[in-house]
């Protein structure tokens, strides 16, 4: 008997301890800034495209960094918020896919990433956000019918977020997850994630205040956020919406999926480009 309470009391000090664990280690559990790291490895120079290095500051005087990569024909601007690790440089190969698709593109890097300061949070990313758009709108006058919004993984929610708040022609929500606390909910069934869980991320419910038509896109194959994630923010969307069923893993998919995927974003930003 002694046995059995004592093992009763290791299970529950391990559920402690792990419960305390994934409260307290949120933030590094969700941001990987410095995988592989803060340093830009290449440039879009590297591969042929001309490009201009972009500072701006955020409205709690956070100075940011980002690239604008012009395109001479292009059709509309693409405003691009990548995933939660690494930073701008580890994103040539869509950069270039976007640009060979007739887009100028705006990818910056959120507080703490690449070689943009500050430290980040959910609400930095927010503010990150509000300041990429304010750039591309007041400082280079670009028309918001002529921006797309893009965002893949942890930016797909930021993306949602900024398209809730103004109307660009369009928002693309690649490869993301409906809340954090879904997410985690799914990760770590045994605990109370919900009442743990201090980040919100809340792409589903963004997403229903948002007035321009939307594109989400998810592989089946993803390892890492379900494809059941993108299908309940897809069902919140209002129309007009359209889903694009892709091939892959959750960092290779776009790449995998080849001639499909890039077709599918051809038509959806012929569609919504004036």
């Amino acid at each position: 008997m002694a046995s059995i309470w004592k093992l009763l009391l290791i299970g529950v000090c391990i559920y402690v301890v792990l419960t305390a664990f994934i409260y307290f280690r949120q933030s590094s559990l969700i941001y990987y800034p410095n995988m592989p790291g803060r340093t830009l490895e290449v440039t879009p120079g590297e591969i042929g495209l001309a490009y201009q290095d972009v500072e701006f500051l955020t409205e709690d005087n956070i100075k940011l960094h980002g690239w604008f990569i012009p395109n001479e024909s292009a059709k509309g601007t693409l405003l691009f918020f990548h995933g939660n690790a690494g930073n701008i440089s580890h994103r040539l190969e869509s950069i270039h896919l976007f640009h060979k698709l007739g887009l100028n593109v705006f990818i910056i890097d959120y507080r703490g990433y690449g070689q943009s300061k500050g430290k980040v949070s959910e609400q930095g990313t927010y503010r990150d956000a509000k300041a990429a758009w304010k750039y591309l709108t007041e400082i280079r006058g670009i028309n918001k019918k002529q921006i797309i919004i893009f965002g893949r993984s942890l930016g797909a929610s930021i993306a949602t977020w900024l398209a809730s708040k103004h109307t660009p022609a369009a928002l693309i929500i690649e490869s993301g997850f409906s809340s954090v606390p879904s997410m985690a909910k799914r990760l770590y069934p045994f605990l109370p994630v919900r009442w743990l869980t201090v980040f919100r991320y809340d792409t589903k419910e963004y997403v229903k205040n948002i007035s321009c038509p939307v594109l989400i896109a998810h592989s089946r194959n993803d390892d890492i956020i379900p494809i059941e994630e993108s299908l309940e923010i897809f069902d919140a969307a209002p129309e007009t919406k359209k889903f694009l069923e892709m091939r892959g893993g959750h960092n290779d998919a776009f790449m995998v999926s080849g001639l499909a995927y890039i077709q599918g974003l051809k038509s959806f930003i012929h569609e919504n480009l004036e």
